[in-house]
Order: structure tokens, then sequence, then C-alpha cells
């Protein structure tokens, strides 16, 4: 099965992320068009003046639209006929499969999410680099074609991310916990800081602590509500586990010694911030199965390069 690269792909939003992957296409000199809603942004980008024109001769379309704009643009791609791969950038990945099953069917869908995002947006703060060294998820399902999962997966891997794959549900439930809820509490923390007399003095204070606590309250709060609300049954639960462990810190600084009643509460996210990120174990061939690749995800691990056969890919699992 061999793995040919697409010959010609479409970026269909070019915010950040959107942005970004056309502007490294560009420099890879990968055949790429894009398109943008925003007139102002199509002519700083060079880009198409409609869907249909820049997904002409496209074999690879990337949706790079907010969740809540998915839906439109699919409608778009269906009404034109569109049958090729599809992926797109957004955060959460349950929803994203659901809608294109029902606004754009006859389209071959692998859901992708970089995990490269900043607290600003717009095609001005775009960066070709942006993708350098980071974490892409290909969403691998039961109806996902292995082919296809491989064609876009040599494409990330050729852009400088690393490939990881994964279900929807394990994708939402994962980007929950290490994004959703941290935006959440971050815009909590942020707004607690300012509240009352003593706001003033505490924002005038802030130093590593505050700052690092709370980049990302910085991001658009409809860019945060959109990512969030998508995913909302997974947020809710881990909102409630983590309520449930500030709980717990609560009545320990109760306690008649709170120092040493709060460090052992302290420790295992100790240990885990200390050891994070893991650094990545020796590079192995693996067979380029659906089994093998999603065992792969599930321990961490992602794909460095596609075989040009198709049966093999390059994997990597962090170091014990």
């Amino acid at each position: 099965m061999l793995v040919p690269p697409p010959e010609r792909v479409a970026v269909l939003g070019l915010g950040l992320i959107g942005g970004s992957l056309l502007r490294r296409l560009a420099d890879l000199e990968i055949p790429a068009t894009g398109y943008d809603a925003d007139p102002a942004t199509r002519a700083a980008a060079g880009a198409a003046g409609s869907v249909a024109e820049a997904i002409d001769g496209a074999d690879l379309v990337v949706l790079a639209v907010a969740l809540p704009a998915a839906g439109g643009v699919l409608d778009e791609l269906r009404a034109a006929g569109y049958t090729g791969l599809l992926t797109d950038v957004t955060s959460v990945k349950t929803a994203p499969l659901r809608l294109v099953a029902e606004r754009c069917p006859g389209a071959r869908w692998v859901g992708g999410h970089p995990m490269a995002g900043r607290e600003q947006s717009g095609f001005a703060a775009s960066d070709p680099a942006l993708f350098d060294g980071c974490a892409w998820v290909l969403g691998l399902e039961d109806s996902t074609a292995l082919e296809d999962w491989l064609r876009l997966a040599a494409l990330v891997t050729g852009i400088g991310a690393r490939a990881v794959p994964a279900t929807a549900a394990d994708h939402d439930t994962a980007v929950a916990r290490i994004s959703h809820a941290p935006h959440v509490l971050a815009a909590a923390l942020a707004a607690g800081a300012a509240r009352g007399e003593a706001g003033s003095l505490a924002l005038a204070l802030g130093a590593g602590s505050f700052r690092d606590g709370t980049r990302v309250a910085a991001t658009r709060p409809a860019l945060t509500a959109a990512m969030c609300g998508g995913n909302a049954a997974a947020v809710r639960a881990e909102l409630d586990e983590l309520i449930g462990r500030l709980v717990e810190a609560r009545k320990l600084l109760h306690e008649s010694d709170p120092v040493a009643a709060l460090t052992p509460w302290l420790e295992p996210g100790h240990a885990v911030r200390s050891s994070w990120p893991a650094e990545p174990g020796v590079p192995e061939q693996r067979p380029a199965t659906r089994e093998v690749l999603l065992a792969l995800g599930r321990a961490g691990g992602w794909v460095t390069e596609v075989g040009a056969d198709g049966e093999t890919v390059t994997a990597v699992l962090p170091s014990d």
C-alpha cells in the first residue's frame, strides 16, 4: 500500500492554526490554497475568493475554522461535491466526527488537532514554525481508512510535527484534562485576582505564578467557550474532579498543622510536573496497523515517519 502525498491542499480558515499551516506548506513548496471569510485576511494571505475556488483541484481539505462555523463550511463542501480527504484542526473530535457524517458524508474524514495553540489569534499571529515538534492528534476510528490516516500522518510529520493516533473519545477525555479545564481554571484565577479592594495590589504583585497559571486566560473568550462548550461532558467531568481536589486542599488548611497536612497532598502533582515532558525513547519500526497505532497513542507514543510503502511507521514511546 503506497502512501502518495497530497497533490494540492486547501486550507479553509486562516487564523493562527490555518494561517500557520498555509505558510508552512508554502515554505515546503507543497501546492496549497487558502480561504477565509474575512476579506482583510484573504487579502493579507493572498487567498482564494471563495470556498469553491479554494478547493478546486484539492485532494486534501483542512477545515481550520472554529467548531460553531464548521457546519456552514461543510455545507459548502457538500454543495461543491467534494469527496476527497478531509481533516480539521479543532480542539475537540467527537463533535466534528458527528458533524461531518451529517453535513458532508461523501468526504473521507480523518479528524486532526495540532497541540500548538497560543493566546494570540488571527492570521497576523501565524507562524510557519508553529508546528515544529508539536503533537498532532489524528483520529483513528473503526470507520477511518488506514491509507487516509497514513497519508495525513506523512504530511503532518513532513511539516515537523509528531502524529499521535487516537480515537475521538480518547482525545476528548485527554484534552479536557490538559487543555480545556486548565483554560477554565486560568480564567477563574485571573478574574479572582482582581476582585475587591485588594485587587489592584494583587495584580501589581503578580509574578511568575500568576503569569504561568493564567497565561491562557488571555485567549479570546469566544474561542475558549467554543472549545470547552464543544467538549462539555468531558470538561464537566474534569472540573468535578478538580473541584474535589481543591475542596480536599481547603480542608487540609484547617488542620492544626496545615503545612504538614498539605505537603503530601502536593507531592503527586509535583512528581507529575517534575517529570513532564518525558524524554523520548529510541525510535523503532512498527507495523502500520490500526491496533498497533491505537496502542501506541494510548501509551503516550507518536509517529515520526511513515514508511513509503505504507506498511510500517517509525514510532517513539516516552522513555521510562
